[in-house]
């Protein structure tokens, strides 16, 4: 086996579905050691670990999209396209589904223990982050499309979409920041 066949083999992939879900276990585990270790300033760590959470997702949204523009313009069946397919199922698995579970899950355990769901700002904000939802499950979709060598969109369809995760964000970091309402 050549070291493609090896990037594209099926256990592989079960290797790095196996890492995800081990590194979600010991996520989980830091959490209950941070509530028992630290419990005065648990909603602090809360906070540190959803802002390197929602890092890790918006890397990962930003980074798929480029991975489509690139794909789009490989031939279907070829070793290029069936590497951005590992590429891009990887990214999916391992790195942007676990971080927007856990940005999603600390974020609204913030919301209720830090806000009590109270303000105008938060609740607009949790809109814009159903939204950036949205652009993710489009982008698994499209994930699963590429990966049945379905009907592709063009690069530049994939340019523009690589801008909604960039807009979404900007707007969701100036109502945190700035809590305008």
């Amino acid at each position: 086996m050549n070291s493609d066949e090896k990037q594209v083999s099926e256990s592989a992939g079960r290797r790095a579905n196996k890492r995800a879900i081990t590194a979600l276990a010991v996520f989980v585990a830091i959490i209950l050691v941070l509530y028992v270790w630290q419990p005065d300033s648990f909603h602090l760590w809360i906070k540190a670990l959803h802002v390197v959470a929602v890092i890790s997702w918006m890397a990962a949204l930003f980074y798929l999209p480029r991975l489509f523009i690139y794909h789009s313009d490989a031939e279907p069946g070829s070793a290029q396209s069936e590497t951005f397919k590992m590429m891009e199922q990887r990214l999916l698995k391992v790195i942007m589904n676990p971080a927007m579970m856990i940005s999603w899950v600390l974020g609204l355990y913030l919301a209720w223990d830090v806000y009590g769901f109270q303000g105008g700002w938060l609740h607009a904000k949790i809109a814009l982050v159903v939204l950036l939802t949205g652009v993710h499950v489009l982008f698994s979709r499209a994930v699963r499309t590429f990966s049945a060598d379905g009907p592709r969109k063009s690069p530049r369809y994939w340019r523009i979409m690589n801008e909604a995760p960039t807009l979404l964000m900007i707007a969701i970091v100036i109502l945190v920041i700035v809590k305008p309402f």
